[in-house]
């Protein structure tokens, strides 16, 4: 027995159990997070259900509670916000006394109050306005009737999007006046006048553009479909507000994938609606994937240059032992305390002073002065340099002293040695760095939360507009998504399918990510392997 433990076997076996454990508690969570996540845009089938005193409901079965290996009760998204305020409504399964599939229900998604869920009953429409029989299933009338409108809700986000670029232009102008007045120009200088006259056309355009818009949302209203819930309730929806119509329980096989695909497309290419727990995830997508890169711009190269500097050129002794030991201190620092620096030193010391200095005009609203991607960015930038740091060093510490001392006795100066083999040798090692330093921030929240995250960014911090990149802007994050739709919102159970989907969007993004830095990694440590120098 002494033997069997100086041999060391029992820690060898457990040490293998807790891998072991480690990989299996990670692939339940993943696999736990792909199923939900996967599955949310699958087009469900609807049921009825009947109850004892005759009440009908009409939803997609949520989940089931059993008992004794029975399901006992049964949780129905219901959906038609607007007519029972619920989403969800449990049921008993004993006090259930019919159960259908009908063919000729629909599901509605809507711009407001979530799905809607029943029967197609009457159109009216620029082509259509008429009763529909209840065993005609109508979905090809109504996509017809969605289509006759469809020019009309383009040219209403054509004029929307107009409005836009002259708010902000018209706010431009407001600036450059504030400016000039500020430096005490009379309003009868002649580039006030100037401004003034730019300010007032787009004023004239923006009125007829509202006025325009206002005139087919008039029409639009119009123009509306009426339904009946399971419990024979009729509602008008209208078509404008429908975002999709379907027919789940008549649709086939290539239907649905068909329609699985829409869902995907429409999650990376659209906005969020509906309190963020309905729609696309574009902005939060768009926000992530720029906060890394700016991110990476600063970690990166600070974080190499420190870390060469302490390994080649900083002479051993208290000061540099001690520089290291605060360095491997830093990683162990929560990320909320880098966020609470963030907001005193850059936010309010550096774009407060930046606001004195270059926008005095806009004073007191503040331009720097507040969150914006960039002080999130510099933010994260300071909580990741040490793992770039502690990795450049670690990595630089490993390559053999003949290869420098063989290449300083062949006359190649310190500085040349380090650029044309230490570095080469060592990027595999600062990689292994930035893809840890990458990883981390990709799924901080706390420090973004006070540095400039929003819940519903209405512009990106990269557009069209001069001058394309704007720093001082808010963004979406898809951390910060699902803490907010997650634990923010009022109806929890509504937004449980988007939680699963953003962060399996979260997690593809990074292991994305990662895997692009670890294949060029890997291509470094086959080019510049020792053996081959």
């Amino acid at each position: 027995m002494k033997n069997f433990f100086r041999r060391g076997e029992p820690f060898i076996w457990a040490s293998g159990l807790s891998l072991a454990a480690i990989i299996s508690m990670t692939i339940l969570l993943i696999g736990v997070v792909i199923y939900n996540g996967m599955t949310v845009f699958w087009p469900h089938r609807l049921v009825e259900y009947t109850l004892a005193d005759g009440q009908k409901y009409l939803g997609e079965i949520s989940r089931t509670e059993k008992s004794d290996g029975k399901i006992t009760q049964i949780q129905l998204k219901i959906g038609n916000r607007d007519l029972y305020s619920l989403d969800f409504k449990w049921f008993a399964k004993d006090n259930l006394t019919k159960q259908t599939y009908p063919e000729a229900a629909f599901a509605l998604e809507r711009q407001e109050y979530g799905n809607f869920y029943g029967y197609l009953k009457a159109i009216r429409a620029p082509s259509y306005t008429k009763d529909i029989p209840e065993a005609d299933f109508s979905l090809h009338i109504l996509q017809e009737s969605l289509g006759g409108i469809a020019h009309f809700q383009e040219e209403k986000e054509t004029l929307e999007k107009r409005v836009k670029k002259i708010n902000s232009v018209i706010e431009g102008l407001h600036n450059k006046l504030a400016k000039l007045r500020g430096k005490n120009y009379p309003d009868s200088d002649q580039r006030i006048q100037s401004l003034l006259q730019k300010e007032q056309a787009f004023q004239s355009e923006f009125s007829e553009i509202i006025s325009k818009n206002n005139s087919i949302r008039e029409q639009l209203s119009q123009n509306y479909a009426t339904f009946t819930s399971a419990d024979g309730q009729e509602v008008k929806i209208i078509l404008s507000d429908i975002v999709r119509a379907y027919q789940p329980n008549a649709m086939t096989l290539f239907a649905k994938i068909i329609h699985y695909s829409a869902k995907i497309f429409e999650l990376f290419t659209t906005d969020p609606r509906e309190s963020n727990t309905e729609g696309g995830l574009f902005p939060a997508i768009f926000g992530t994937i720029m906060l890394v890169f700016l991110m990476s711009l600063l970690s990166f190269p600070l974080g190499v240059v420190a870390g060469i500097y302490l390994r080649e050129y900083a002479r051993e002794g208290i000061l540099v032992k001690t520089v290291r030991i605060a360095v491997n201190n830093l990683a162990g620092i929560p990320s909320i305390v880098y966020g609470i620096f963030g907001l005193g030193f850059f936010v309010y010391g550096i774009g407060g002073t930046i606001d004195q200095l270059f926008f005095p005009e806009r004073l007191p609203t503040p331009t720097f002065g507040t969150g914006g991607i960039l002080w999130a960015s510099l933010t994260l930038g300071l909580l990741t340099v040490p793992v770039v740091i502690v990795a450049t060093e670690e990595a630089l510490g490993a390559i053999t002293p003949g290869i420098r001392e063989g290449s300083l006795a062949l006359g190649s100066t310190k500085f040349q040695t380090l650029l044309r083999l230490l570095l080469p040798m060592a990027s595999p090692g600062i990689m292994t760095g930035f893809i840890l330093a990458m990883a981390r921030a990709a799924g901080e929240v706390a420090p973004l939360m006070i540095t400039g995250v929003v819940k519903l960014a209405p512009a990106l911090p990269l557009d069209g507009q001069f001058p394309y990149i704007h720093f001082d802007r808010k963004f979406m994050h898809l951390g910060f998504h699902i803490y907010d739709i997650g634990f923010q919102s009022p109806n929890v159970e509504a937004a449980k399918p988007m939680v699963y989907v953003t962060t399996l969007l979260l997690i593809m993004i990074v292991l994305g990510m990662c895997s692009v830095a670890i294949y060029l990694r890997n291509k470094m440590r086959k080019r510049y392997a020792i053996s081959d120098i």
